[in-house]
């Protein structure tokens, strides 16, 4: 069969005029109900929904475990074999010579913003710390819960969840819309990556299905972010002196968790109508350069060598460990209590969890990702976006988290951190360290996390809405109707807040593991037709036939 030029035309039909002018009412509206009909279902029916949604999460856990496992595993060797392979690792995700759109500090700032940041200030502290408590090895009696032998695999597990397995589900997504979207000349939405396999019946029913899977992947990934964030806000709000926020147990009240989304989505919604050149690309500056200051407060003042160290054994001992982490499935036996039922357990707390996560999140942050690397190399897209980037979570979970185990097991600090909500942790340590020398200095440094902590979860929802208002035009990057703004900001907020009530954040975790399962399917698909187009590019450009276009063409691949 004779190689033709790569398919560069894929219609997909949009309202020209009315309410949803310029939006695939078939994906829009669709993806409005579904969201909906959740909303409505937890917050009226929260204890039927939360029942039946955590029925449903034991059963996926229960079976798709290694699915998950599997694939993530995949993912990694799918991004760094196409950064090392020759052909790939040269192209421009973009025309020949196209030269990028944004700096690499603010390119960076943004990626790291939307991508990982909120997770950073709840997780850099609170999973060092539950790991070193419990882990496989503890599980399997190979090291001690709690004790110094303990402190490596605690890092090992917390790299793991945070490194190149969470940036390759970005890199994938991300990578496979930057290429058919600025090679391809197609539109920027998540049917398009799939052009290799389906070809043009992508532009009917079949790429409705997959748009709306990712709307809703979007939508419940980014609410498992904001409830994770929304709790340590109100911890923070708390902290710096504004009370009524949380109960006996310190969990977020009703009001605190009504009063967290109307500041978020509020600034969110406003910052999504300037768009990503205004509000989000300042957003991300100002909370780049404001977790530098608090990194460097951690570097400095915190466990200086004990960070140093866990950074240095953790990152040797993650590398070592990683195929055999991310290929090994635990079976449980199914008796309660017994060593393989607590590691399959585990496993299902944790890894399955993350990878659940990241997928959920891969629509939202990959499209983002792609929509400010044009002009980018494939290699360095994926040196950016997923080398980097881990590097950086490694940073801050030796810094930051071995701040607190350094200050649990020398410092005296008795529990004070490691019986905070995780959420509070961060708060819990920074007062911990400053507190004895002035109190202001302690509120000054609780205020400024409250407002990096805000500053992340803006730009996390407000790129969000953004994102999912280009999916849903049909991949259109120009400006949207601002009712539809309007709308994903107050669903977004309602999603979060429904789910909270329905079960608190192991709801949001449960809605958001189900949601992922379908949209890690295409992404699969995505991966299998990103190579498939790379490899015929080479062949075309050995024929002398043009793989870059930028015009319609009604050749297929």
């Amino acid at each position: 069969m004779a190689l033709k030029p790569p398919l560069s035309d894929l219609p997909i039909k949009t309202a020209d005029k009315g309410f949803y002018r310029g939006f695939s009412v078939d994906v829009t509206v669709a993806s409005k109900i579904i969201i909906s009909v959740l909303v409505v279902w937890c917050i009226f029916w929260p204890t039927q929904s939360g029942r039946v949604l955590s029925d449903l999460n034991t059963v996926i856990l229960a079976n798709a475990a290694g699915w998950y496992i599997w694939t993530v595993a995949f993912f990694i060797i799918v991004c760094l074999g196409l950064a090392l392979w020759p052909t790939a690792g040269k192209m421009n995700l973009g025309m020949d010579g196209e030269k990028p759109e944004f700096s690499n500090f603010s390119w960076f700032s943004m990626m790291f913003g939307a991508g990982i940041g909120v997770g950073m200030l709840t997780w850099a502290v609170a999973e060092p710390v539950a790991h070193f408590g419990s882990n496989p090895e503890t599980i399997q009696g190979l090291t001690t819960g709690g004790a110094a032998d303990n402190v490596r695999m605690a890092y090992k597990w917390s790299f793991l969840h945070w490194g190149l397995g969470a940036w390759a589900c970005y890199a994938v997504c991300g990578l496979s819309l930057a290429f058919f979207s600025y090679r391809r000349g197609l539109p920027l939405t998540i049917r398009s990556a799939l052009t290799p396999l389906f070809g043009k019946a992508l532009s009917g029913k079949l790429g409705h299905m997959i748009d709306i899977v990712a709307v809703v992947a979007t939508i419940l990934g980014v609410a498992q972010t904001l409830g994770f964030g929304v709790e340590q806000f109100v911890a923070g709000l708390t902290r710096i002196g504004i009370g009524g926020l949380v109960d006996a147990e310190g969990g977020a009240t009703f009001v605190g968790i009504v009063v967290a989304l109307l500041v978020i989505m509020g600034a969110s919604t406003l910052s999504a109508l300037s768009g990503v050149g205004k509000g989000i690309k300042w957003l991300s500056n100002i909370n780049m350069v404001l977790s530098i200051f608090l990194l460097g407060f951690f570097i400095l003042f915190g466990a200086t060598w004990f960070g140093a160290s866990a950074m240095f054994l953790g990152l040797i001992d993650y590398l070592l460990a990683l195929p055999q982490m991310s290929f090994n499935v635990w079976q449980s036996d199914g008796v309660e209590g017994s060593q393989a039922f607590l590691l399959a357990q585990w496993q299902g707390w944790w890894p399955v969890f993350y990878w659940a996560w990241w997928i959920a999140f891969a629509p939202f942050v990959g499209l983002f990702l792609a929509r400010i690397s044009r002009g980018r190399s494939i290699r360095e897209f994926v040196l950016g976006a997923m080398i980097v980037p881990s590097l950086m979570c490694f940073v801050w979970f030796a810094w930051a988290g071995g701040t607190a185990i350094d200050l649990e097991l020398n410092g005296g600090a008795n529990g004070v951190i490691f019986d905070a909500a995780n959420g509070d942790k961060i708060f819990a340590m920074t007062e911990f360290m400053l507190a004895p020398i002035a109190d202001a200095l302690a509120w000054g440094m609780a205020f400024l996390i409250v407002v990096l902590l805000m500053t992340f979860l803006v730009t996390s929802a407000d790129s969000a809405v953004l994102i999912v208002n280009t999916i849903n035009a049909g991949g259109d990057e120009g400006p949207k109707a601002r009712p539809h703004i309007l709308f994903w900001g107050a669903a977004l907020g309602l999603v979060v807040a429904g789910l909270l009530l329905s079960g608190g954040t192991s709801a949001i975790q449960t809605a958001m593991v189900i949601g992922a399962l379908p949209f890690s399917i295409v992404m699969v698909l995505m991966c299998i037709s990103l190579i498939k187009a790379i490899y015929n590019d080479g062949r075309r450009e050995a024929a002398g036939i043009p793989a870059v276009i930028d015009t319609d063409a009604t050749p297929a691949e």
